[in-house]
């Protein structure tokens, strides 16, 4: 493990573990200007991840969901820290404990190192490079994870409660030899997770999404052989003018057609 997965690990933990802590009791829900929700969850968490990852690597910038500015966004430099401190806002609200924290690296576009940790779920996925994908659990040591070769007779879809479109999911599968077996919910980008460890097939997102929501997930299903494509077929890159994605399709094993 580097210094770099080393440090994303632990302030990753320490911050889920503040996350609980807030979980615990009772917390007071803001609206931000786009409408998505707030707690002190998101903000103690992005105070612990900024400051060690800071402290650990003063040079690399770090790009945050909490502060990044509204109105634009520049790519600080070649390589810099892509954040999203409570991945999956509403599931916290809802007590499901479908959340997570998100720490990925960028380099040159590329998201090369990814963290992603449920505190409530006890679960953490992490990777940094092709065959690195581990998941840890407290029920033993780190195993390695992959993501498989999809069922012959056909996929397991997974998708969040507030984003699944049928309609668009129909229209993407028509004419495609692959029908869908079956379709899991899990919120937040613990479904990135999901599909490295071999328990998924797909995860698509039609609407718009942030750079923080997919760089560590990506980072972590590519690294478990998997892959995240943009709506046009190409890999997902990242430093864009306005850190959005216009959506992306996420593949345990990506389709011949």
């Amino acid at each position: 493990m580097s210094a770099l997965l080393d440090i994303a690990l632990k302030a990753a933990l320490a911050a889920g573990d503040e996350i609980m802590r807030v979980y615990a009791e009772p917390f007071d829900v803001i609206q931000k200007g786009d409408n998505t929700p707030l707690t002190e969850a998101d903000l103690v968490s992005e105070r612990v991840i900024v400051r060690m990852l800071t402290e650990a690597f003063p040079d690399i910038p770090i790009v945050s969901e909490e502060t990044a500015p509204e109105d634009g966004f520049k790519p600080p430099a070649a390589r810099f820290w892509v954040v999203d401190p409570l991945d999956g806002t509403k599931e916290f609200v809802a007590r499901n404990g479908e959340f997570c924290v998100c720490i990925g690296l960028v380099e040159d576009g590329v998201p090369v190192l990814g963290v992603v940790h449920g505190p409530a779920r006890r679960v953490t996925y992490a990777a940094e490079g092709p065959g690195s994908a581990i998941r840890m659990t407290q029920r033993g040591a780190p195993e390695k994870i992959a993501a498989r070769m999809p069922p012959t007779d056909g996929i397991v879809v997974i998708h969040s409660r507030s984003h699944e479109n049928s309609r668009r999911l129909a229209e993407y599968f028509q004419g495609k030899s692959m029908p869908v077996l079956k379709r899991d919910i899990c919120g937040s980008a613990l479904k990135f997770g999901v599909i490295a460890a071999g328990e998924a097939d797909f995860y698509p997102r039609f609407g718009t999404t942030m750079e923080w929501d997919t760089a560590a997930g990506q980072a972590i299903l590519e690294a478990a052989g998997g892959c995240v494509l943009d709506l046009d077929g190409e890999r997902l890159g990242y430093g864009k003018p306005d850190l959005k994605n216009s959506g992306f399709l996420a593949w345990g094993a990506r389709p011949a057609w």
